[in-house]
Formats: C-alpha cells, sequence, structure tokens
C-alpha cells in the first residue's frame, strides 16, 4: 500500500442526548468526541474536534523528535 491509496476510515457513534441532540464520538479514537443539535452539526463537531486533535498532537511534537514529517490529507468518502 503507498500513502497516496491509504484512505482512513472511522466508526462515528452518534448517540440522542436526554436534553436533546446528539454526543457523537470514534469508535476507534474514544479521545475525539463532540456534541450537536443535530446529527449533521455533530459530524460537522466531530470532523472539528479530530483536526484539534491531529494539530495538538502535531504541536507537542514539534521539535522533540528528529524525524521527516509529512501531512497527509485523508480524502472524504
Amino acid at each position: 500500500m503507498s500513502f497516496d491509496a491509504l484512505r482512513l476510515k472511522l466508526t462515528a457513534v452518534y448517540v440522542p442526548a436526554p436534553e436533546g441532540g446528539y454526543t457523537c464520538r470514534f469508535e476507534e479514537l474514544p479521545e475525539v468526541f463532540s456534541e450537536g443539535e443535530t446529527i449533521e452539526e455533530a459530524k460537522a463537531n466531530l470532523l472539528d474536534a479530530l483536526n484539534q486533535i491531529m494539530e495538538y498532537h502535531r504541536e507537542i511534537k514539534e521539535g522533540t523528535v528528529r524525524a521527516i514529517c509529512r501531512q497527509l490529507e485523508i480524502p472524504r468518502p
């Protein structure tokens, strides 16, 4: 498999909240979670949370490891 062919598939879990709306998380990444009034809003917020977590991990690693780093864009289905 090449990096160009890489596609990441995550399982998004949406749970109706008792007060209305939805809580959501990725099954494979429990540290990434969010919420929204609708499933569409929850999905957008969950993707934003994923981007924030990825950025956080990049920032804490910046300058601490001598390696060649490249960002990969994972296409949306």
